[in-house]
């Protein structure tokens, strides 16, 4: 059940991603989010909406494993670990936050999952 809630939870977070990165990037709150001046989210929009694609395959990947129930579990465990790796690659190369919102997340569902509560 925890597992689940965190999962899903997961899964929201990278929805809202995808929003921000496909449809958002050049908005005031998605500047805020990611830091970026007006003139540096205009001259990456679409490198960020492929990010944002990328970002919906991950909570697509989670939300199959849901549905799935118990025989989603391979699904959960995959794209929970692409998380957590993308996670620590993208607090490497990019921001320390990335490892409390995205890695962090993504090791607890993975050990919430593997306890299966």
């Amino acid at each position: 059940m925890i597992a689940t809630i965190l999962i899903a939870l997961i899964a929201l977070l990278h929805l809202y991603i995808l929003v921000l990165e496909m449809w958002l990037w050049e908005t005031p709150r998605a500047r805020r989010t990611f830091k970026l001046t007006p003139e540096f989210a205009a001259q990456t929009r679409v490198l960020a909406a492929n990010q944002g694609l990328y970002n919906g395959f991950l909570a697509a990947g989670l939300i199959t494993g849901l549905a799935l129930g118990t025989a989603g579990f391979a699904f959960k465990l995959f794209f929970l670990c692409c998380i957590a790796i993308a996670g620590v690659f993208g607090a490497v190369t990019s921001s320390r936050r990335i490892l409390f919102v995205q890695t962090l997340p993504a090791v607890l569902a993975l050990a919430a999952l593997w306890a299966g509560v």
